[in-house]
């Protein structure tokens, strides 16, 4: 495990990269969402950070009606089996992982194009009469270790500012987590 600090070249208020990936229940689009705000994470399923996030991650996609929670694993599944697709598919099927959508991004390339480095990496969207526009990139949380205690949920905040049609004005810093593991 190599722990790292997100950093992208995203600025807020950037077109959000676009993307069709297939999910462990079929095709998805960034295009097809219609919800206000779409929350982004990049993640997989062996990091302990990534793991420790499950929770917060499934309980805002059963809390927001107007809010699509969206994992997207771009880890390489072959040096990391635990992030396979069938891995993926026994996340969800056990209710382990309850997003709206958990995609595989077997290329990398949108892990790429959002500039995410590492396991959680949130990137919170919201719509506009474009398409998506990044909001928020920074921590889900106060708790910057797996086994720390939260006490402050900033993405939450951020998610409620984006519903309201507010701007957020936040930088509680970067999120923090194991490496994305890139294909070589």
């Amino acid at each position: 495990m190599v722990a790292a600090e997100s950093e992208t070249d995203l600025e807020i208020g950037d077109e959000a990269p676009p993307f069709e990936l297939p999910g462990v229940d079929g095709e998805y689009a960034l295009s097809a969402f219609d919800e206000t705000a779409v929350l982004v994470v990049f993640t997989c399923n062996h990091c302990p950070y990534a793991k420790a996030k499950f929770d917060l991650l499934n309980s805002l996609a059963a809390e927001y009606d107007d809010l699509a929670v969206v994992g997207i694993n771009p880890n390489d599944a072959e040096e990391y089996p635990d992030d396979s697709v069938e891995q993926m598919e026994a996340y969800v099927e056990s209710g382990e992982t309850a997003y709206d959508a958990y995609l595989r991004d077997e290329s990398q390339a949108v892990a790429r194009a959002y500039g995410a480095v590492c396991t959680p990496d949130p990137f919170l969207l919201a719509r506009d009469d474009d398409g998506y526009r990044l909001a928020y990139h920074g921590r889900l949380d106060d708790a910057l270790n797996p086994d720390d205690e939260v006490t402050e949920v900033y993405v939450r905040e951020a998610i409620d500012r984006v519903l309201a049609g507010e701007v957020v004005e936040m930088d509680p810093g970067p999120s923090r987590g194991c490496s994305i593991k890139w294909r070589e």
